[in-house]
């Protein structure tokens, strides 16, 4: 689990579809544990969400238009239940993620929002090429954002109970958003589990980062651009991002070197890499920096290395994936025209 969304966009990404049954890292998960039986009838479940929902001070109105006609959803426990055992290289997951149709797509969108980004960059201090590169990844630039009713799939993830606590926070959080008067229950639409609109935010995150961008009173990602694109960048703003420094690139070991306790946390300033013969991708010297710099090699040794800055740290709070942070920083460098 996240604590933004079950880890669902790089899956919905690689598969083309937003309700995609594979985990989304793209590295090896077990597959899910045997599911509990539901301890009670759905209707049962849905007045105790109801009461819990009015003590909040949800209305009856808004509980009324949220659950009419809701039922649990066979294929919302379907997906939950059989996401398989599953495992990518990292150069298989880059070669499917890091594409010349996505960067092109993402520098067209960048000219047609021009002066929105700006204004967002200016705003919360995230590059737009980052902001479009999260976009491009979670929905395919909201061109894949889910068909599921939210309400529903989270009430049938709640009743199921095999993860009951963590759903039934999401549902109480996906009804206080509808009481705000943000988006009306039908056009509340998303994941399987939840993950709602072009940034794919799960209801408790929405509640934290989502902003009201275009200034008209809503908060709306699944309909408003600038509210998608300035929530992306509010989220990492709000989760460590460092203006004016990059995430990271990509690097050159010298033959023979010892890969041994290299990791993300274990930094170094560039130039101490530069001096123990790391070079950039390209061959040619790294920068004379003090930046701190992790080192990820996310083949192991002998594939690809990326020295890893504080800003690919806050990438990977948005999903804690080193293959889902590296392929949003490429296709970021991409979408700016920026080599290694």
């Amino acid at each position: 689990m996240t604590r933004r969304r079950l880890l669902l966009a790089g899956a919905a990404a690689l598969a083309g579809c937003a309700t995609a049954e594979a985990p989304a890292t793209a590295q090896t998960r077990p597959a899910a544990p045997p599911p509990a039986a539901p301890p009670r009838p759905f209707a049962a479940f849905l007045q105790e969400v109801r009461a819990e929902a009015r003590a909040a001070g949800v209305s009856d109105a808004t509980l009324n238009a949220a659950f009419a006609g809701v039922e649990p959803i066979p294929r919302v426990l379907e997906l939950d239940r059989r996401q398989p055992e599953f495992t990518l290289t990292f150069a298989q997951y880059r070669e499917r993620q890091v594409t010349a149709q996505r960067i092109e797509r993402g520098r067209a969108l960048k000219r047609e929002n021009a002066a929105l980004l700006a204004r967002i960059e200016q705003r919360h201090r995230i590059p737009a090429d980052i902001v479009l590169a999260i976009w491009g990844i979670e929905t395919n630039f909201g061109s894949i954002t889910g068909g599921f009713n939210v309400i529903a799939a989270l009430a049938t993830l709640a009743w199921d109970g095999r993860r009951a606590a963590f759903f039934r926070r999401e549902l109480l959080a996906a009804l206080r958003i509808l009481q705000a008067g943000h988006v009306r229950p039908a056009a509340m639409r998303g994941s399987w589990a939840g993950a709602m609109g072009h940034p794919q935010f799960m209801p408790t995150s929405f509640e934290r980062f989502a902003v009201d961008e275009d200034g008209d009173g809503r908060r709306d990602i699944w309909n408003s651009r600038a509210d998608a694109l300035g929530s992306i960048a509010n989220y990492l703003a709000r989760n460590g991002w460092q203006p004016g420094e990059a995430w990271g690139r990509e690097v050159r070991l010298p033959a023979g070197f010892d890969t041994s306790g290299l990791s993300r946390e274990a930094t170094r300033p560039l130039s101490a890499w530069a001096r123990a013969g790391v070079r950039a991708a390209d061959g040619g010297p790294l920068p004379a920096s003090n930046l701190a710099a992790g080192m990820v090699l996310p083949d192991g040794a002998g594939g690809p290395a990326f020295a890893v800055y504080r800003n690919f740290h806050a990438i990977r709070r948005y999903n804690p994936s080193d293959f889902y942070a590296l392929s949003v920083g490429l296709i970021a460098d991409g979408i700016a025209g920026r080599g290694a």
